[in-house]
């Protein structure tokens, strides 16, 4: 059993962004039905910096900006966010309520662990398939015969 509260909301959003966006929806829409939800901010464009960390000397440095979606929302007390890269409103709008739904902590959130658990295998499954075609075709030098 994946208990709902387990996952982080780091973790959460990941999933939610990789995986079907029909389980976004889903979970949004399960809030929606159940509870009032205020708009703090629609669906709005945003610039993020993109922060990488230089190996050599272990400096964090800014790579550039890229486009996000930003989204605040509240349910009852509790203030969720959805930031997403790209032009994806209703993602993100999506994620805001999930996400005020943890930090409010409602029920419905216990039942949502198997759900996001299976998803994140899923993801797995197919990052493996993915690798394992781009190594089929990598090339070893150790053996080739010069």
């Amino acid at each position: 059993m994946y208990r709902g509260d387990y996952l982080n909301r780091r973790k959460r959003t990941e999933i939610l962004i990789k995986g079907n966006p029909n389980i976004a929806e889903k979970l949004a829409l399960e809030i929606e039905s159940s509870y009032k939800v205020s708009i703090i901010q629609e669906p709005e464009y945003c610039l993020v910096m993109v922060k990488m960390r230089e190996t050599a000397q272990r400096s964090l440095f800014y790579l550039g900006e890229v486009l996000a979606t930003e989204t605040k929302v509240q349910i009852l007390d509790k203030i969720g966010i959805g930031i997403v890269n790209d032009n994806k409103p209703e993602l993100s709008y999506w994620l805001a309520v999930i996400d005020a739904a943890y930090s409010a902590k409602l029920a419905e959130i216990k039942t949502w662990g198997d759900i996001l658990q299976k998803e994140e295998q899923k993801i797995n499954e197919e990052r493996l398939i993915k690798e394992s075609k781009i190594l089929m075709t990598k090339v070893n030098f150790d053996t080739m015969d010069v």
